[in-house]
């Protein structure tokens, strides 16, 4: 692929736009990339970095490459149920779920927004103060502007756009729960914020008018303002697993309510899909940073889903050191969000989650499946990064 200076560019697929080709190119130029840059088959260009690339970097960090999603990812648990032991109608315990579980957002975010609690429930308050709060204020204490206005008001909560919670059946009828979120409004700031003192530092030394995109803006490590953001964002990707955690205790809790005694079993997975990691690949440490990608190593567990009305699959992974031990986090949009609200309809959407218990209104128009890339094709592009363990479709899915 004619990708241009010095870092090549490994691609899982053949379905690259323009636009994204152009992203790419401009990550290739930066100096401190790591052999080279791993680009995953849901690969689609992203605000600041592409989606779906694996970006290995030596002594500096990109915070628009992690974004403002920071910790995002999956969480899926197997349970005892089977299909058979499902009603014939699921929307009871959508309804339930929705009630539970704060999703979407009203008045601008501000008081009163249903993706918020106005009283956080016990066990978020819980897993705030013990895991969370000390380590959040040394970071605001030192830089008060990227404090967020939403903090463990948002800890268990769903979010908006392509986040969910499904109850989904496997390949043996077999009843999982699965969901996806990240650390929401207080990751967001965090963010936001470094984005913004990259760029800072950039123009400081003089750097920031010779990048190929301003949104490349890096942080150099041994500096203060590096690790202060290497430890936000690790303290970020904290509380999206913790906000999985507890969304998912909650699903589990309605499904008690409206169906068969049952119990999970140990294949229980959360993981992130954008975040950073320091790893070792080919002879050195350096930080691995995941934009729409997970960690696939020898054995590991993921998650790559499809669209609310395709399959999704849990993955093992194959350890290929090409692409840093990663996979696709999905199967990618092929179209922008306006662009779907553009061409589709409630219709088309009633259309493509035939079968599926889920809302299908206006709102959730740029979700529709066709918005997606093919998550077969996908599959079949990364064969050498994962096997497929579990097939699951959907039945029931919230979204935000």
């Amino acid at each position: 692929m004619p990708l241009s200076n010095r870092a090549p560019v490994k691609v899982w697929t053949d379905e690259v736009d323009q636009c994204t080709l152009d992203q790419l190119s401009d990550l290739s130029e930066l100096p401190f990339i790591h052999k080279h840059i791993a680009v995953m088959p849901d690969v689609h260009a992203g605000i600041g970095s592409t989606i779906g690339s694996v970006i290995p970097t030596k002594g500096a960090i990109i915070p628009a490459a992690i974004g403002v999603d920071i910790g995002c990812g999956m969480s899926a648990v197997k349970t005892s149920l089977k299909a058979s032991m499902l009603p014939d109608n699921l929307y009871e315990l959508r309804s339930e779920i929705e009630k539970r579980i704060p999703h979407g957002r009203t008045n601008n975010g501000g008081s009163a927004d249903r993706g918020a609690w106005g009283n956080p429930i016990k066990c978020v308050s819980h897993y705030w103060n013990t895991f969370l709060s000390d380590e959040y204020e040394e970071t605001i204490t030192k830089h008060p502007k990227a404090k967020g206005y939403n903090t463990i008001s948002h800890l268990g909560t769903l979010g908006t756009g392509n986040h969910f919670t499904e109850i989904c059946i496997d390949e043996s009828d077999y009843v999982w729960a699965m969901l996806h979120s990240g650390s929401r409004g207080v990751g967001n700031r965090i963010g936001s914020y470094f984005i913004e003192k990259a760029k800072e530092e950039m123009e400081r030394y003089f750097i920031l008018d010779n990048l190929p995109n301003k949104d490349l803006a890096y942080l150099v490590e041994h500096t203060e303002i590096y690790d202060d953001y290497v430890n936000a964002v690790s303290w970020a990707q904290e509380f999206a697993e913790l906000n999985r955690r507890i969304m998912m205790d909650i699903v589990l809790q309605c499904m008690s309510k409206f169906l068969s005694s049952f119990t999970t079993t140990d294949e229980a997975i959360n993981c992130h899909h954008n975040y950073v990691a320091r790893e070792h690949h080919f002879g050195i440490d350096v930080l691995v940073t995941r934009k729409g990608a997970i960690r696939a190593r020898k054995g590991d567990l993921g998650i790559i889903p499809g669209s609310m009305g395709a399959k999704s699959y849990i993955v093992e992974g194959l350890g290929n050191e090409e692409s840093f031990f990663s996979c696709s986090h999905g199967a990618g949009r092929k179209l922008g969000r306006n662009e779907a609200k553009r061409i589709y309809t409630v219709a088309d959407l009633e259309e493509q989650t035939k079968g599926i218990e889920c809302p299908k209104d206006e709102t959730r128009i740029d979700e529709i499946p066709a918005a997606y890339k093919d998550i077969d094709q996908v599959m079949e592009n990364q064969w050498d990064l994962v096997k497929i363990k579990h097939t699951l479709k959907q039945v029931l899915n919230v979204k935000g």
